[in-house]
């Protein structure tokens, strides 16, 4: 439903459940929680920037990518380097043997900090980069596949390589990038302790605003005209293109836009843990952000922060309850997801708790107001080639 001005969308229905979301996040968690759990709660908010960008991707243009938690990965590595950096000044390093750099790289020999590291001594550098360098990625990527039609299940596996080259990669090169224990001991954000109690807390406000910042952003690109073509691309791709509609490009786009969010998410995360490593640019976490998203719903962006958000609790609260089977749990909780709701839960919801909504007499007249007048569903591949000059 499109609304004239903020207040109307925010008196809808769908502006109420953003209101919840809010609520959630900004009032209820932070009196209900301690610092320690609400900086957990931050943490699993991390990876919901990267369900929100599948939901774009794979949700509303299809193409599903098994490798996200490359760019999840990107923009964490980009500020670890900042932070890494801050906290190898000379003075804090005058015990190894070359003072002024990371201490992995001492460890390794190496005596002069590399070219490629010495941007991420300016902080804004890093917060271009850890939007840049995955956007970068992605679009080498787009246009080396999408360009040659390369889609389906060919790119969810070429994707998925990817992952795994990179975390090779990473592991391979410990003297430049910390090895398989990543880069850690992070410390200090531009002189304040991030590791403090009060610094976490902020950190958590941060990661919620910038989370809601992502969301409304991706929300426009879905009601815009973009959206509808992402939209028509997913069910009629040839039709689109024979509307003449550049499909690659628009599909360049969509992955670059996923990745951007990926490497925010990934970045937050590097400040509300205090490190970064490759098990968090593989094969694995990337398959567990498509979960996210299958979880909460693959066509709804506030279904992939819920899926985020509950399926980052069970795994915390499994291994806590049963570290031993806590693996199997959480493949049975995937396995019954797919089989009993493979809508996830924003299917669900609306499948059962939408219409016991319209049942409620205040609410459900209340509600009413939303829905548009009846017409016929239209092809919206026939509509764009209609608003096409």
């Amino acid at each position: 439903m499109k609304t004239n001005s903020p207040l109307q969308w925010l008196t809808s229905r769908e502006g109420i459940y953003y209101l919840l979301l809010a609520l959630l996040l900004v009032v209820v968690l932070p009196l209900l929680l301690d610092p320690f759990r609400l900086n957990m709660v931050g943490k699993y908010l991390t990876y919901a920037f990267a369900a929100i960008g599948l939901v774009m991707c794979w949700g509303k243009a299809g193409i599903l990518s098994l490798g996200q938690g490359v760019f999840f990965g990107l923009g964490g590595y980009c500020m670890a380097m900042f932070l890494k950096l801050e906290a190898s000044t000379p003075e804090a390093t005058k015990n190894q043997s070359t003072p002024g750099i990371p201490d992995f790289m001492d460890w390794n020999q190496i005596t002069e900090l590399p070219g490629f590291w010495q941007p991420f001594h300016s902080f804004s550098f890093t917060l271009i980069a850890v939007i840049a360098v995955p956007v970068l990625l992605a679009f080498i990527i787009g246009v080396a596949m999408f360009k040659r039609r390369v889609g389906g299940v060919y790119f969810a596996i070429i994707t998925q390589a990817i992952a795994a080259i990179l975390t090779i990669l990473i592991i391979g090169q410990q003297g430049l990038t910390g090895g398989v224990n990543g880069i850690t001991d992070l410390q200090t954000l531009m002189g304040w302790n991030i590791r403090t109690d009060m610094a976490k807390t902020t950190l958590y406000f941060v990661c919620v605003g910038l989370l809601f910042l992502c969301l409304l952003v991706a929300r426009h690109v879905q009601n815009a005209k973009l959206g509808r073509i992402l939209v028509a691309m997913r069910d009629q791709e040839n039709r689109v293109r024979f509307s003449g509609y550049d499909v690659a490009s628009f599909k360049v786009f969509v992955f670059c836009l996923a990745a951007g969010l990926a490497g925010i998410g990934g970045a937050l995360f590097t400040l509300q843990v205090g490190f970064m490593s490759p098990s968090f640019v593989g094969i694995v976490p990337s398959i567990e952000m498509v979960v996210f998203c299958a979880l909460g719903g693959r066509y709804s962006l506030l279904g992939g922060v819920y899926g985020a958000l509950l399926v980052n609790a069970a795994k915390s609260g499994f291994s806590e309850s049963f570290p031993e089977l806590w693996p199997y749990a959480m493949g049975a909780l995937f396995i019954g997801v797919v089989l009993a709701f493979p809508n996830g839960l924003a299917g669900l919801y609306e499948r059962y708790i939408m219409p016991l909504e319209k049942r409620l007499p205040v609410i459900g007249k209340y509600l009413d107001k939303d829905k548009p007048a009846p017409q016929a569903p239209p092809v919206v591949s026939d509509q764009l080639s209609a608003e096409k000059p």
